[in-house]
């Protein structure tokens, strides 16, 4: 992702390694063959499969899940990983200028996928997505992040939802429930200013836009889900009221300084902070840090602004798992896709990576990842997007640096608002 804000920017992006580590987003013939036939196996013997990644960390996981494929007689992967995101994504796309097109690769969702759709260079997998789903292997709304043009391509890698994290003891040296309503919410922020405490983190660089789809989100699902496809303007009343309830929150003192170059899981250990809006993946630095879960802290969903709003609100983001069109292996990759949605699957990725995962039959060996997951994939939950993997690429670049400014600054929410409408008047208008 693109860093900006020099002020802080450079010495945030170094505090900021360690988060950024554990987080996510992250055949047939061209154009996109039949999915596999859902791990009871395909057409092709199980093989080694060439896997290309930008998550090079995980190759000490990624054995372990070949040790699980090679039991459940699964392909197994030869990983090559990247650690520099923008020469992953050149080599992927130079790739299928060759006869050496990845058997497997990880991506991004969201446009960056639909990219690759359009050029043919994926396999489609809607087969593999009707099984999961008669089994019950997906949540619902997981399938619209994979969905071009009615058909599916790709599958889950992983799953990240968006929750708060608590510091328990703040929580209970402040005399403070869980909030189950956004006023609830609210009423804990004021008491912790109140009594000089921080409530929440915040940043101004990467993930400067949580708050912004929390709220919007949180308000006015539709209006966020119209945000996406440019039906809905950046200066519609309802966006310009959801701003104004950030930009109070930020007058009211409800969040750190954005220039805190302290990691964030230090932050909530320490208890400078109360919360913390965050993926899943933020469990794994917490843990990182001998913080134990239930006990130093606590997770929750995170309120709807909007009481009348019938559905609670949940962001996702997701990572896919590809298979290369034309592939030497594309039906072996396709049936080890299919092996990787079930159970056993997913159950050997929780143990190796210590993570939820996307298939509500999983249950995280982490109680209170376990407990948040069962809650947001639940039917009184709606998911929605990650704006980021939602939003167009030249949308978002706007408004990456648009929200930092405003985070730093706090300054008229109707500006910011409106040089991002003015990104996605350009956009649209070429669509």
């Amino acid at each position: 992702m693109k860093q900006h804000h020099t002020r802080s920017a450079l010495v945030a992006a170094a505090a900021a390694t360690a988060l950024l580590l554990g987080a996510c987003s992250g055949g047939g013939d061209e154009g996109g063959g039949g999915g596999g036939n859902g791990g009871d196996g395909g057409d092709a013997a199980p093989t080694e499969l060439g896997f290309f990644t930008d998550k090079a960390a995980w190759e000490p996981q990624f054995d372990e899940m070949n040790a699980a494929s090679g039991d459940a007689d699964q392909s197994t992967l030869s990983f090559t990983g990247y650690s520099d995101a923008a020469a992953y994504d050149a080599f992927i796309k130079q790739a299928f200028r060759t006869n050496d097109k990845p058997d497997l690769f990880t991506w991004h969702t969201g446009g960056q996928l639909g990219e690759l759709v359009e050029a043919g260079l994926v396999a489609e997998t809607t087969d593999l997505w009707e099984e999961a789903a008669a089994n019950g292997d997906v949540p619902e709304g997981l399938i619209e992040n994979y969905t071009y043009d009615g058909k599916q391509y790709c599958v889950p890698l992983n799953v990240v939802y968006w929750v708060m994290y608590y510091n328990k003891q703040v929580y209970a040296d402040n005399g403070l429930e869980v909030p189950t309503t956004w006023d609830e919410l609210m009423s804990n922020a004021q008491t912790l200013v109140d009594n000089g405490v921080v409530p929440f983190h915040q940043m101004n660089f990467i993930f400067e836009f949580v708050w912004f789809q929390t709220v919007v989100a949180g308000s006015d699902p539709e209006a966020y889900v119209g945000l996406q496809d440019g039906s809905v303007s950046y200066t519609d009343p309802t966006i310009v009221e959801a701003m104004e309830v950030w930009h109070q929150m930020q007058t009211d003192g409800y969040f750190i300084d954005p220039g805190v170059t302290t990691d964030p899981q230090t932050l909530l250990q320490t208890g400078e902070v109360a919360m913390a809006n965050f993926g899943t993946f933020f469990t794994g630095q917490l843990n990182a840090l001998g913080m134990v879960p239930d006990e130093d802290y606590g997770i929750f969903a995170i309120p709807n602004v909007n009481p009348d709003v019938e559905a609670q609100q949940a962001i996702v983001e997701t990572g896919p798992l590809c298979v290369g069109a034309g592939s030497a292996n594309e039906q072996a990759a396709l049936d080890y896709s299919a092996w990787w949605m079930g159970v056993d699957a997913q159950n050997a990725w929780t143990e190796a990576f210590g993570d939820v995962s996307f298939n509500p039959n999983v249950e995280s060996p982490d109680p209170a990842l376990s407990a948040v997951v069962s809650q947001v994939t639940g039917p009184d939950f709606q998911i929605q997007k990650r704006w980021l993997e939602a939003t167009p690429v030249p949308i978002y670049t706007v408004a990456s640096e648009e929200f930092g400014a405003f985070v730093t600054n706090n300054g008229d929410p109707m500006a910011h608002l409106e040089a991002i409408q003015a990104a996605a008047d350009a956009y649209w208008a070429e669509q």
